[in-house]
């Protein structure tokens, strides 16, 4: 399936799961409803911003230096008009040491520049700007604005919205259901973090190597990491980060609202992404390095799992 098709399946998934799972569940009240127009008209600025941006510099990476911004923001907005109870403070101190941690991580990439429309752009983009399907301009702009920008801050936004169907449920007192979440969530983050300073080491000492005109040798010389928490799955951090906001999602679960709410849109659309762009990095590396091939028969994708 090409990278056009892909593209289409996911903005009808963003149409057609909010709406689905909209009709479950408690509807928004008044308050939810004044909040969820400031969160909508943010990310509704973003998308133009990044869509705008993004065509001048021809730096796609605009979205990514504001993935682990919008939800910090987000969250602390919905707590706000919830008087800063427990249980929406808990979800923001959770999303902004996520946030931050990420940020971080980013940043050492250098992805952030004082001239804020330039800085590291993800190898990805340019990968799929070479794709026969998009050496059209036109084509590449529609892609810009429909998946790049709009797709992906729409999803930042919707993953977020566990918060305000805690919001909607503000009177329920925490128990012991909200600290397993948030000790599972905190974990996954510390689990993404350590797989993110894995793959750093890795690529900082391998590049050193080849900078300097050295030889590569043994781990390096493969060209992919496969150590560590890498030994058991191909991607440790997409694991973790899905699993991070399928934890923030069971908060809204915990303060009293249904199994299955509207808020699970973006978390189940997080997954498809992540299936999504598992498959681009994979396609990238299997092309790079002979041995990823056998290392993806031998390794699960996303679950940590003993190697075959």
């Amino acid at each position: 399936m090409n990278i056009v098709k892909i593209a289409i399946i996911l903005f009808i998934t963003l149409l057609v799961v909010p709406v689905i799972t909209i009709l479950s569940g408690t509807p928004l009240g008044e308050l939810e409803g004044q909040v969820l127009k400031i969160l909508v008209t943010i990310s509704l600025v973003s998308t133009a911003y990044c869509f705008i941006v993004g065509e001048l510099s021809s730096n796609n990476s605009q979205v990514d230096k504001l993935w682990s911004i919008l939800p910090i923001a987000y969250v602390w907005i919905v707590a706000g008009y919830g008087d800063f109870t427990p249980r929406l403070v808990i979800m923001a101190l959770l999303v902004s040491f996520w946030g931050i941690r990420l940020t971080t991580n980013f940043a050492l990439k250098g992805a952030y520049q004082w001239k804020f429309w330039t800085g590291e752009e993800d190898y990805r983009w340019k990968y799929l700007r070479e794709k026969p399907e998009f050496q059209a301009r036109w084509k590449w702009t529609l892609f810009n604005l429909f998946f790049i920008s709009f797709y992906q801050l729409t999803l930042i936004l919707l993953f977020s919205l566990p918060a305000l169907v805690a919001l909607q449920f503000n009177d329920t007192p925490l128990h012991i259901f909200d600290y397993i979440i948030a000790a599972l969530m905190f974990f996954f983050i510390v689990y993404e973090m350590i797989a993110d300073i894995q793959h750093m080491k890795y690529q900082n000492k391998k590049w050193a190597l080849i900078n300097q005109g050295k030889e590569l040798y043994d781990d390096y010389k493969k060209g992919f990491l496969d150590k560590g928490l890498w030994a058991y799955s191909r991607h440790p951090n997409y694991f973790a980060e899905q699993a991070i906001w399928i934890c923030f999602y069971l908060f809204s679960i915990s303060a009293g609202a249904a199994w299955f709410n509207w808020s699970i849109a973006g978390c189940l659309l997080l997954l498809i992404l992540f299936q999504g762009s598992s498959n681009l990095s994979e396609d990238i590396s299997a092309s790079k390095y002979p041995e990823y091939k056998e290392y993806q028969k031998k390794t699960s994708r996303f679950i940590p799992l003993p190697r075959k």
